[in-house]
C-alpha cells in the first residue's frame, strides 16, 4: 500500500465520510478491519485520506456500517475512483495547496453560492481589481506569486454551474486600488449578471435591522446536500467545513442573507448607479 504525501480535500472528506458512519455504527477501527479482513492500521490510513479505497470495499465498509443511503455510497465511490487531473494540478509545488483544494472543490460543485461583504467575490473580479488585492497583503508578495495567483484565479472563473453572489455595498464601494479599477469592476459586474448561470444580489447599506450576515462565504453544492461544504477565509488559505450541523446553520443564513438582498434586477440598476458616482 503506497501512502500519499499530502492529500487533498476531496480526499480528506472521503475519509471523514467513512469515519464518521464507523462511528455512527458504534464500531472501533480495530472491529471494522476485522470485518474488512485487514490489519487496523490500513483503516486508520484510509480514514485519514493516507491510503485510497476502492470501490469494493467502500461498499463493504457501507454494507458492514449498515447505511442503506444507496446515493450517498454511490457518491463516496465516486470521490474514491475520481482519478481526474485538473487544470489546478500545473499549480502544484507553485501555489499554497488551498488553492488547489478550492479549485477541485469548485470543479465538481454542483452550484455555488457567495456571501460578500468586503471586496468583489474572487470568481467576479478582474484581473486589476484582483491584482490590487493581492498586492495588499501583508506579508507582501513578490511579483511572480502575485501573477501565479491571477492565473490561478482566472482560470478558476471558467465555471459554469449555477452562481449566486450576494455583495454588501461596501464591497462595491471599497476602492482596492483607483477609480478606472472600481469603475471597471462595476461594469464587469454588470456584464457578469446577465450570464444565464450567474446571480447577482446586492445588499445596501440603508437595508434597516440587517445582521444576517457574519462574514464572508462560499457554500458549495455537493452532490447530496450532505456533501456539500462552506469555504471561509483563514489566515493562511482556506477552512473547509462540512459538519451537517454547521452546513444547516450556514444553508439557514444564505436564504436570510438572500431573503433581505435585492433582486437581481434591482441590484443591476444599483450597481449602474454606484458606476455612475465614480
Amino acid at each position: 500500500m503506497v501512502k500519499r504525501c499530502e492529500p487533498t480535500a476531496r480526499q480528506m472528506r472521503l475519509a471523514t465520510e467513512l469515519r464518521r458512519l464507523r462511528e455512527a455504527a458504534g464500531l472501533s477501527s480495530r472491529e471494522a478491519a476485522s470485518l474488512l479482513g485487514v490489519a487496523p492500521a490500513q483503516i486508520t490510513h484510509i480514514e485519514s485520506a493516507l491510503a485510497g479505497v476502492s470501490e469494493l470495499r467502500v461498499r463493504r465498509l457501507a454494507s458492514h456500517y449498515a447505511c442503506v443511503d444507496e446515493e450517498f455510497i454511490d457518491a463516496l465511490v465516486a470521490m474514491a475512483t475520481d482519478r481526474t487531473r485538473g487544470w489546478w494540478e500545473e499549480y502544484r509545488g507553485l501555489l499554497p495547496t488551498p488553492f488547489l483544494d478550492l479549485s477541485e472543490l469548485e470543479h465538481h460543485a454542483r452550484f455555488l453560492r457567495h456571501v460578500a461583504i468586503l471586496y468583489v467575490p474572487g470568481l467576479l473580479q478582474t484581473e486589476d481589481y484582483s491584482r490590487a488585492v493581492f498586492s495588499s497583503r501583508v506579508p507582501e508578495l513578490a511579483g511572480e506569486e502575485i501573477e501565479l495567483r491571477i492565473q490561478h484565479r482566472k482560470a478558476r472563473q471558467r465555471f459554469t454551474v449555477p452562481y449566486e453572489a450576494v455583495i454588501h455595498e461596501a464591497a462595491l464601494r471599497i476602492r482596492v486600488s483607483g477609480r478606472d479599477t472600481s469603475r471597471a469592476q462595476l461594469a464587469r459586474l454588470i456584464e457578469l449578471s446577465e450570464a444565464e448561470h450567474i446571480t447577482v444580489r446586492v445588499i445596501p447599506f440603508d437595508l434597516d435591522g440587517f445582521a444576517s450576515a457574519a462574514g464572508t462565504m462560499t457554500y458549495v453544492g455537493g452532490p447530496l446536500p450532505k456533501l456539500d461544504t462552506v469555504v471561509r477565509d483563514a489566515l493562511h488559505g482556506s477552512a473547509f467545513i462540512d459538519s451537517e450541523a454547521q452546513l444547516h446553520t450556514y444553508r439557514t443564513s444564505f436564504r436570510k442573507v438572500e431573503g433581505a438582498s435585492l433582486d437581481p434586477a434591482q441590484s443591476r440598476e444599483f450597481i449602474r448607479r454606484l458606476a455612475k458616482e465614480l
